[in-house]
């Protein structure tokens, strides 16, 4: 199976071999459900009744002014749970429960996507796990509370970083030994052979739906199209609906940290190599001999050292183009976007927002670019708020 789901020389299958018959079953069970009628029937209903599919398309006119060319967001913040992880979520949870699984365990750095599987276990009626690291319950520890409300039981990983990657170890590990009546609903773009294609499949929503509004709104495609991307399942969710439309720029936007020029970054693509982690061929952060780094981001969400493998992918053959956004530039746009839109974009998501502020002053009044805004902020109004006091940094911009 190494040689199965690849994009060019990334991606594939690396993992212990006690893992393989439930990486097939899930293979299996995807190739069989995904495109059956009462299934895709199910799922639609799912995402049209309580997740709230389709999300709107808006033009944010002030913030639009503000840089200088006209700016339309997806408002994945607008989900049930406020954030993309949800289209997911329903979609793995719901696979489980057709090939007769029992409960489910998850990953998540951020909060979002343990939220969205607490959220869908307590649907289902299905016991729930949710591994995250220790640093990210503590700074987004309101996620943790809604995970324990739906009824999830949320392991603290205290080994390595105690951030996602360390996350993502012990839900392995915890699976290897459970795989009989446990479904891993893993959460990004990225890990072994299906999943990658698996999450893609469930977030192309954002991405087929951005670029029907963007037709019926603008009148034509957009020259732009921006997401922020850690693992990268928003990302490749959007991207999806444009692959095929070579003239659409596909940008990808990571967590710059303190500066590249330090070891305080979560930038794979732009700094990456090629390595093995979590069960796929993509591009990590690694030393000379193959040691992963620590990263540092002030979003959880993109606090990772490696990437979804189709990213790399659409780096290397040039169709997508990839950049990093400092702390600062992240905690100045989500101020900025606030003030001028009265929405609060998540941490995640301020990334991508402030790679098009520094875009200002280089495209014409009449571009149109569309940004996923991937979830919502309120998970993050208490780390702005110590970072600025932290560093006694204020507000930058003039609205």
């Amino acid at each position: 199976m190494k040689s199965k789901g690849r994009y060019g020389q990334f991606g594939g299958f690396y993992v212990p071999e006690v893992l393989i018959p439930a990486l097939e079953d899930i293979e299996a069970g995807f190739d069989k459900y995904h495109k059956d009628p009462a299934f895709v029937a199910e799922l639609d209903e799912l995402y049209r009744t309580y997740a709230g599919r389709p999300t709107p398309l808006y033009h944010a006119k002030r913030f639009s002014e503000h840089v200088g060319y006209q700016v339309y967001v997806k408002r994945e913040d607008l989900l049930h749970g406020g954030a993309h992880k949800v289209n997911n979520a329903l979609g793995q949870a719901l696979l489980a429960k057709y090939m007769g699984k029992k409960k489910l365990i998850a990953e998540t750095g951020a909060g979002q996507h343990g939220l969205a599987t607490a959220m869908i276990g307590a649907l289902f009626g299905m016991e729930t796990k949710i591994f995250m690291g220790s640093v990210d319950v503590a700074r987004q520890n309101v996620n943790v509370h809604k995970m324990q409300l739906c009824g999830a039981e949320v392991i603290s990983v205290s080994g390595g970083t105690c951030t996602l990657k360390d996350a993502i170890n012990d839900a392995l590990r915890y699976w290897t030994s459970h795989v009989e009546d446990t479904f891993y609903l893993f959460g990004t773009a990225g890990g072994p052979h299906p999943f990658p294609t698996i999450v893609r499949h469930f977030q192309s929503p954002i991405g087929t739906e951005a670029r029907a509004q963007c037709l019926e709104t603008v009148g034509r495609l957009p020259d732009k199209v921006v997401a922020c991307v850690g693992g990268g399942s928003n990302a490749i969710g959007i991207f999806s609906g444009f692959l095929d439309d070579t003239e659409v720029e596909l940008v990808g936007v990571e967590g710059g940290g303190q500066g590249l020029d330090t070891d305080h970054h979560c930038a794979t693509l732009v700094k990456g190599s090629v390595g093995v982690l979590h069960g796929a061929q993509t591009l990590v952060l690694q030393d000379e001999n193959g040691q992963i780094h620590e990263t540092e981001c002030i979003s959880a969400g993109l606090d990772y050292p490696g990437v979804g493998p189709e990213h790399a992918h659409l780096k290397e053959t040039g169709r997508a183009k990839y950049f990093a956004v400092s702390d600062e530039q992240v905690l100045d746009v989500f101020e900025l976007f606030t003030r001028s839109e009265g929405i609060i974009p998540a941490l995640e998501s301020s990334h991508a927002l402030a790679h098009l502020v520094s875009l200002k002053g280089t495209l014409d009044k009449d571009a149109v670019v569309v940004v996923n805004l991937s979830g919502r902020g309120d998970k993050d109004v208490s780390i702005v708020e110590q970072r600025r006091s932290a560093t006694e940094n204020t507000f930058s911009y003039s609205i």
